[in-house]
């Protein structure tokens, strides 16, 4: 007994643009990153919609421009840093020696 859905799946209705009401008219806007690699999003053609200077990578990451010779550089993240990394930043060692002096003779009592 042949079934009258055969070859079809669940929710599938008829095909086309008068069943599913009319497409939007569609930009295809090209990107590119530093590795050479080219994106192309489609963004709708409306006065409402604002094309991004940048877009992300899907191959690898880094940040698209739309200038090919160009494209922006990859954002360079800083590592985390401690708060004795912080201090050495703003003292060097010799202050540092002499601050240790100061706090050990007060702690003592050798003021």
């Amino acid at each position: 007994m042949a079934s009258a859905i055969r070859g079809s799946r669940v929710g599938a209705g008829p095909m086309g643009e008068a069943e599913r009401g009319d497409s939007i008219a569609r930009a295809y806007v090209s990107y590119f990153c530093a590795n050479q690699h080219e994106v192309r999003p489609s963004f709708a053609v409306e006065e409402t919609v604002v094309i991004p200077a940048e877009w992300d990578c899907p191959k690898c990451g880094l940040p698209a421009g739309r200038d090919r010779k160009n494209p922006p550089s990859a954002i360079k993240n800083e590592p985390y840093k401690t708060h004795l990394a912080y201090v050495k930043e703003r003292r060097t060692d010799a202050e540092g020696e002499r601050l240790l002096d100061e706090a050990l003779r007060r702690m003592r009592g050798d003021d």
